[in-house]
């Protein structure tokens, strides 16, 4: 990102890492940011309206849609995109249910799926099918993969009433 550059770096805080970015274009998004500048690629683009979810990712803990998020109104912010959910071998109780039950299909609704179905669980580890069902109704699959994605979502609530991600290792 080069044209139209704001003078001053751009300060922010990405899967708990600190990061300096000089040279943001004033009108870049946080996808773009988030794709371009830091090779984070969980995140998709897909409407570029934020209507169909698959650029979610969390400021503050919050599922935010990064294509119409202004890069530089995230200075100070904490961004966790999917990268930083979990990892192979550690994934998040989420993504790990989205694994065992096979919820994805093309794959490219996955990134909002798991950062919506994440945050919904943190607030609410008890979430019922309704509310899930809800919180999810913003999230487009194309592949029509919603039964499993709903298993996914109800595996994972049980993972994190067991254990919850913060909870020390047995």
């Amino acid at each position: 990102m080069t044209a139209s550059c704001g003078a001053e770096p751009l300060h922010l805080q990405v899967n708990g890492r600190a990061h300096t970015l000089a040279g943001v274009p004033r009108e870049a998004t946080l996808l773009h940011l988030l794709r371009n500048d830091l090779g984070l690629n969980g995140p998709k683009y897909g409407c570029g309206l934020g209507q169909c979810g698959a650029c979610t990712v969390h400021v503050d803990g919050v599922a935010a849609r990064s294509c119409v998020i202004p890069a530089h109104g995230m200075a100070g912010r904490h961004i966790t995109t999917l990268e930083g959910l979990g990892m192979r071998g550690r994934w998040h109780p989420v993504q790990a249910a989205f694994e065992d039950t096979q919820a994805a299909q093309c794959g490219y609704c996955l990134n909002g799926m798991v950062m919506q179905a994440a945050a919904l669980l943190a607030r609410d580890p008890d979430a019922s099918e309704a509310r899930i069902r809800s919180e999810l109704s913003g999230n487009l699959c194309r592949c029509g993969t919603h039964i499993e994605i709903l298993d996914a979502v109800q595996r994972a609530a049980v993972r994190l009433r067991v254990a919850p991600p913060d909870a020390p290792a047995a």
